[in-house]
């Protein structure tokens, strides 16, 4: 039995640790203190204007929509909002509405002469908000998370790269982006689209390549992943593939040498015209060819979507034509990890009478309380775009 003394010094520590958290919590109660990355902003008609690769390094193409009908363009100039290039529909006196159709059927070098020689009267000059997606894509998709080292960092979650699949159809470069009430992020990434299947153990020779916006509910994500296995991708999936969470570029290009392209691309995405993200694609910690390896690796792991289990290939025994490899985002997003006065708060839940659920599920619900009422996610009317140089844009507006 413990004296009288002894329960007195305990519970004089009791009251110091209550004390001790109290002033901690009082110390961090003003909220979250988050601040962009970046302190640069883009100027007038900076985005509006990118570069195009010449058709000896890589073909570029878009698509414009009349009626119900899809035409492709062979682009080879895109300035103050303008994209100029080739109708190849007029050019080859046929309906080509499918950039992948149209180059397995000529391949790089008579697409190039055809662009290189084109009439006068197949020149066409479209303003790049008439962009529609550029090539017609699956539903299923194969992300990369954590595989730029800074973008690891500022998560605080220092674990190797990792892989899930992303299950929601891509929309277009201008589509609207809905909140639906959770917190929104946004995540740049480059995709690698095979035009073919790719058989395990080949290394694909011709793929083409698109921007995409990863989109993230971060309330949904934390709330399904494993904290004690990051790498798992759990949750993932679900936070991630909701209905328009995919709108992907402008412009769908073909490089002569797609891995030599892929070294000098700079990804960039701004927010109401202040850059938020910014990194060369050579910062990825894997590469394309081991990306495509780990996805064998990993054919026959199991993810939980919609109370199904589902995997990165199904039931297929090649890599599908047509879905987006995603290479994973850069630093710069919105989510920095849970911060110590959440993680506090969910201690003092749990202590104070919530142990039907862990520490970890409390500290989560703090953090997205916090951050709603901080408003550092994306809001509505909030616009977003992703501008790289030879590949294109994608411009969004954030509503409810």
């Amino acid at each position: 039995m413990l004296s009288m003394s002894t329960l007195g010094v305990i519970m004089k520590r009791t009251n110091e640790i209550w004390l001790l958290l109290s002033f901690v919590l009082v110390i961090n109660s003003c909220g979250l203190n988050w601040e962009p990355t970046f302190n640069e902003r883009a100027t007038s008609g900076q985005l509006d204007t990118v570069a195009i690769a010449g058709i000896d390094q890589a073909l570029t193409f878009a698509r414009i929509k009349d009626n119900v009908q899809k035409r492709v363009i062979a682009v080879r100039r895109y300035q103050a909002g303008w994209a100029n290039g080739v109708d190849l529909s007029i050019e080859l006196n046929r309906l080509v509405d499918d950039p992948i159709t149209m180059y397995l059927e000529y391949g790089y070098e008579t697409l190039r002469n055809i662009i290189a020689h084109a009439s006068p009267k197949s020149l066409i000059s479209v303003r790049a908000t008439d962009l529609v997606m550029p090539a017609e894509l699956s539903a299923r998709h194969i992300a990369a998370g954590l595989n730029f080292s800074e973008h690891a960092g500022e998560t605080n979650v220092e674990k190797d790269p990792f892989l899930f699949p992303k299950w929601v159809a891509p929309t277009g470069p201008f589509a609207e982006v809905s909140i639906g009430g959770g917190l929104l992020d946004y995540e740049a990434e480059l995709a690698l689209v095979p035009l073919k299947p790719i058989p395990q153990g080949q290394d694909p020779d011709e793929v083409g390549l698109i921007l995409c916006n990863d989109y993230t509910d971060r309330a949904t994500l934390l709330r399904h992943v494993d904290v004690d296995d990051i790498t798992s991708g759990k949750g993932f999936t679900t936070g991630k593939s909701f209905p328009g969470f995919l709108p992907v570029g402008n412009l769908f290009v073909i490089p002569r040498d797609w891995r030599d392209f892929t070294q000098d691309l700079t990804l960039q995405l701004y927010v109401n015209h202040g850059l938020r993200q910014r990194s060369k694609n050579t910062n990825m910690i894997w590469d394309y060819d081991r990306i495509i390896e780990e996805i064998w690796k990993r054919r026959r792991t199991l993810w939980t979507y919609m109370g199904q289990p589902i995997s990165l290939l199904g039931d297929s025994q090649h890599i599908p034509d047509r879905i987006l490899i995603m290479s994973g985002t850069p630093h710069g997003v919105v989510f920095h990890g849970v911060p110590t006065q959440q993680r506090i708060t969910g201690f003092l839940a749990w202590l104070m009478g919530g142990w039907g659920q862990s520490v970890p599920f409390h500290a989560i619900e703090a953090y997205i309380d916090d951050a709603k009422a901080a408003r550092i996610y994306l809001q509505p009317g909030d616009r977003v775009v992703i501008h790289t140089d030879r590949l294109g844009v994608i411009e969004n507006i954030i509503t409810r």
